[in-house]
């Protein structure tokens, strides 16, 4: 007798570059110009400088990272105050997108697994956001960030699901590898609508909610 494939149970999340986004980049241009750096170049200086390596892993804070890119470009303290206002003011959370995780609860479990800065659950929970998952990893709480194996697995574990009852959703490949690679589901997010229907898609291959 052939065995059944384990049906998906749960979806887990990325949060930048999925569920949180820029949709306005100009006050990033305006700054890239004034330090006489070329586009998407402070990005690069503020997520993977090596104060924000070590706050992704729980060893820095968001303000040493701050500090750093600060000192890289003598920056008063005022100044470097409105950078970092600056620099997220055109952050948005995507509504449809969560809209559509709550509406996949109970009958799904959701979870966020997010390479982040230590104090980013203060701000899920701030925003609310926090409410929209069964269970939130942050690489500064647990010291592993994707694509190490050891993070998807704490997640796994917390979710009490095997890798092939769970699908991750994220914008760079390299972290679906990694998560491919211990048995999870993976799905590329590649705009709101279409990362949708490809959920929907893996859930109705696995027949578990049917039309949904």
């Amino acid at each position: 007798m052939t065995e059944r494939p384990t049906r998906l149970q749960a979806v887990c999340w990325d949060m930048g570059g999925v569920l949180l986004r820029t949709f306005d980049w100009r006050k990033r241009r305006m700054w890239e110009r004034r330090l006489h750096l070329p586009p998407g170049s402070l990005e690069r200086e503020v997520f993977d400088g090596p104060a924000s390596r070590l706050a992704m892993l729980g060893r820095a804070t968001s303000a040493d990272v701050w500090q750093e890119v600060a000192r890289s470009h003598a920056l008063s303290d005022d100044e470097a105050r409105t950078l970092r206002a600056d620099f997220f003011a055109g952050d948005r959370l995507d509504d449809e997108l969560l809209a559509y995780i709550a509406s996949l609860r109970p009958a799904i479990r959701t979870a966020l697994i997010s390479n982040a800065w230590p104090d980013v659950r203060l701000a899920l929970g701030e925003a609310g956001t926090n409410a929209f998952f069964d269970e939130i990893v942050i690489s500064a709480e647990v010291g592993a960030a994707k694509p190490d194996p050891s993070i998807y697995q704490i997640a796994l574990d917390r979710l009490r699901l095997p890798a092939e009852a769970a699908a991750f959703v994220d914008d760079m490949p390299r972290n679906l590898e990694a998560a491919r690679a211990i048995g999870m589901h993976v799905v590329l997010f590649n705009g709101t609508q279409r990362t949708i229907e490809a959920v929907m898609k893996a859930l109705r291959e696995e027949d578990h909610l049917g039309s949904v």
